[in-house]
């Protein structure tokens, strides 16, 4: 699929510029201008734990995540609700693949209802959507 299609894509769905790599760099970069960066570190740290096969490294991965993102105070602090930050809070200590679940879903539909859209009409998308333009020109028109 060529990179205009890509493009398009992304202004359908966070999924699609949280998939793609240059997408989520200029995602990030729009998040960081809003002070809301923890929100996509946060979902890559889960999408990362959910991979996690070692018990050891879960529980270490775990604790990390509640440490940076979860507990009062965190240098990360994401705004979830107080029982979803409670439940977290008493589970911490046996950590399961899905325990951050209800968080990472909450956090994503932030991104998706709220700093994604003003994402794709900020001057971030733009500049990235003209780069791709150039590009692809550039692959047709070769003499440029």
């Amino acid at each position: 699929r060529s990179n205009t299609g890509e493009n398009m894509a992304w202004s359908e769905s966070v999924d699609t510029v949280l998939a793609n790599k240059e997408g989520l760099a200029a995602f990030r970069t729009f998040l960081k201008s809003e002070f809301s960066e923890e929100n996509v570190e946060f979902w890559l740290a889960c999408e990362d734990f959910k991979k996690t096969k070692s018990s050891t490294k879960m529980a270490l991965k775990a604790q990390k995540i509640y440490s940076d993102f979860i507990q009062a105070d965190a240098p990360k602090e994401i705004n979830i609700d107080f029982h979803t930050k409670n439940d977290i809070s008493q589970n911490i200590c046996e950590p399961t693949l899905s325990c951050f679940d209800a968080a990472q879903s909450s956090i994503y539909c932030l991104m998706a209802k709220d700093s994604f859209p003003r994402f794709l009409r900020s001057e971030v998308y733009r500049e990235l959507v003209k780069k791709h333009q150039d590009r692809n020109q550039k692959r047709w028109l070769p003499f440029l």
